[in-house]
């Protein structure tokens, strides 16, 4: 279900909000679907449970989980998920400059869009993939 780099950039506490809102967004953890508890994830993860904890909590105030009090985490409904407005507006400036550098080596308006189509396909076939590995075990 998760995969940790120990080597990556990105912090335990940031890969494990990352890998679940994933799993929430592409409908592996369905609506309603209870999350493993905090000993039960820090345990399989060899983490500290306040970092499981710490995210955990991340994803509520985002709005992907909902606590239970006595039942657990479990996994809200999209129509919850709040915006990271602030978040939309990095990643919209880093596609304008990624863009304009694009336009610069050459591309045309058609060979971007092409390129990102190719990279929604491989996305989305990742997320199958993903998906189908998370069945299978």
């Amino acid at each position: 279900m998760f995969q940790l780099d120990l080597k990556s950039r990105e912090s335990i506490y940031e890969q494990i909000i990352s890998q679940m809102k994933e799993l929430i967004v592409t409908g592996v953890l369905k609506e309603g679907e209870k999350l493993p508890s905090v000993r039960e994830l820090s345990r399989i993860l060899t983490v500290n449970p306040n970092t499981v904890q710490k995210a955990y909590r991340e994803l509520e105030r985002q709005g992907y989980v909902y606590t239970v009090t006595g039942l657990g985490c479990f996994a809200a409904s999209l129509a919850d998920i709040r915006r990271d407005e602030t978040a939309i507006h990095q990643l919209t400036e880093t596609l304008r400059t990624t863009l304009r550098q694009l336009t610069y080596l050459g591309f045309t308006r058609q060979e971007i869009d092409a390129l990102l189509d190719r990279l929604f396909r491989e996305d989305h076939q990742h997320r199958n993939d993903t998906e189908k590995g998370s069945e299978s075990t």
